[in-house]
């Protein structure tokens, strides 16, 4: 096909959807060109060095850097939405980010926008679609024609919803839930979503439209959890409906049991009390495919969750980048905290690798299991992704990965660093190095660092640095003892 001799650009490549669509449009032969702000993060996917794939680094504010990213691409996949965890104003920064979209691709000559979003009734729509509806209208006002598919909800491993069904099912023989669980919805698999984008290429025709895309199956909620139970061989589970609409109740319960942030779960709880059915189903004309059903929606992503194959994840979404300090972890202007506390190790540094790149997740933090969770408790009661969404693979780790309420945004051969995205009053910071020394020991050393934020910054780490000494003191003598190497010294703070 003569237009696959063009390219096609992803704004969103990392994200759930982008990171599932990008490696269709490889498979099927299309040239693409992922859009973010961290090469390295796209480079960790399976995907990330393709021959026909180009990465390009560009924050999406950056006008100019898009607009010649867009040159002679025939379409764009915009797949950028702001909401995630403390992001307070994301609608604001989801209309700069679709400004700046039009404009580069005014400058650039693209006249095409394919854009995924929710579906929801007109009249009633929550914060975040009512944001996802308004960037589909901004994106048109360049005179580019814009495609746009709206999905009621969609099931895939690792998406928000399937990740709060699971957890809730999971946690839960007897469910307490409101009146919205026997409102009826129309699923559709992540898999067929993608083919749904994919396939807009090759047909020009849907260019301008706007499309429902809905699952072959209409189900109240009761109904589909119970399916999950039934194919997580779960014990029965029984759902009783109060009589109640306990909307706030029902996010904030659902925030506490599920790994999903409260930023995804109220969007979610908000459109399950509405009955969103698509109305046409006039995309299944154009991009025939075979739509799953709920059961076979969810026995796909069981699968892939049980053989650790998740290709990607609602809790992908989170920045890598790093300001000065981050890189050289030395302090810049402002105010930086820092601690640092090394061991003497007598033994492979391999092996003591291998023990700090699987930290988090059911491995935990080796040291102080109690008051890691009343810190991810407290977390996810003020909003924070907390300690549940655990870690994206058991064996590896990749810039971009989360673990709990980390973010990886350096790795190599013997050094970790880490972003918190929990809420805290500044930006902290974890690094793990491993140093062989000229004697042939080799010194592990774990610095938490902080940039406070006012002076409750400066209070909260006045108030938690006291316990650093015995906390990752603890963890570093635990550490070596599962990695099975002899100490020689320390654990000791290091100065300076």
């Amino acid at each position: 096909m003569e237009l696959m001799n063009k390219p096609v650009m992803v704004l969103g490549a990392t994200g759930y959807v982008g990171g599932r669509l990008v490696p269709l449009l490889l498979e099927q032969g299309w040239k693409v060109r992922a859009v973010g702000r961290s090469d390295q993060k796209i480079k960790a996917r399976s995907w990330g060095n393709h021959s026909n794939l180009q990465i390009i680094v560009a924050d999406a504010l950056d006008t100019a850097t898009l607009a010649e990213a867009m040159q002679d691409c025939i379409a764009v996949f915009y797949l950028i939405q702001s909401i995630r965890p403390g992001e307070s104003d994301f609608a604001t920064l989801d209309r700069q980010i679709a400004y700046s979209a039009v404009k580069a691709a005014r400058v650039a000559g693209m006249n095409w926008f394919i854009h995924f979003s929710g579906l929801g009734h007109q009249s009633r729509l929550s914060s975040q679609l009512r944001s996802r509806y308004e960037v589909g209208d901004i994106l048109s006002l360049g005179g580019a024609k814009v495609t746009q598919l709206r999905a009621p909800l969609v099931l895939g491993s690792g998406g928000a919803s399937f990740e709060m069904i699971r957890a809730f099912c999971g946690y839960m023989r007897i469910m307490f839930a409101p009146r919205w669980m026997d409102t009826k919805c129309q699923p559709i698999a992540i898999s067929n979503v993608i083919e749904y984008l994919a396939g807009c290429l090759s047909h020009p025709q849907t260019a301008g439209q706007v499309y429902q895309v809905g699952g072959p199956e209409v189900l109240t909620w009761r109904k589909l959890f119970h399916i999950y139970a039934d194919e997580a061989q779960l014990p029965e589970r029984i759902v009783v409906v109060l009589p109640l609409r306990i909307h706030r109740i029902s996010i904030g319960w659902m925030n506490v049991v599920t790994p999903v942030s409260v930023a995804l779960i109220r969007p979610l709880v908000e459109r399950m009390q509405d009955e969103i059915l698509c109305q046409e189903k006039l995309i299944q004309e154009i991009i025939p495919q075979n739509l799953l059903t709920c059961r076979e929606a969810i026995t796909v992503a069981l699968s892939e969750t049980y053989r650790n194959e998740v290709v990607s994840s609602c809790f992908d979404a989170g920045s890598t980048q790093l300001s000065e300090w981050d890189v050289t972890m030395r302090p810049s202007e402002a105010k930086v905290y820092r601690d640092t506390f090394s061991i003497i190790l007598d033994g492979s540094p391999e092996h003591t690798w291998n023990v700090v790149k699987s930290i988090g997740g059911n491995t935990g933090w080796y040291f102080g299991t109690v008051l890691w969770r009343i810190r991810g408790f407290v977390d996810k009661l003020l909003g924070g992704p907390g300690l549940s969404r655990g870690r994206r693979r058991v064996d590896s780790i990749a810039v971009g990965d989360c673990l709990d309420f980390w973010r990886v945004v350096a790795v190599d051969e013997r050094r970790l660093l880490l972003k918190a995205e929990m809420l805290a009053p500044g930006k902290a910071m974890l690094e793990f190095h491993i140093q062989v020394l000229p004697d042939g020991t080799n010194e592990l050393r774990m610095t938490p660092s902080f940039e406070p934020r006012g002076l409750w910054g400066r209070l909260y780490w006045w108030i938690i640095a006291p316990s650093h000494s015995l906390m990752f003191g603890s963890m570093l003598k635990q550490m070596a003892k599962v990695a099975d190497v002899r100490v020689l010294k320390g654990p000791t703070a290091v100065k300076g």
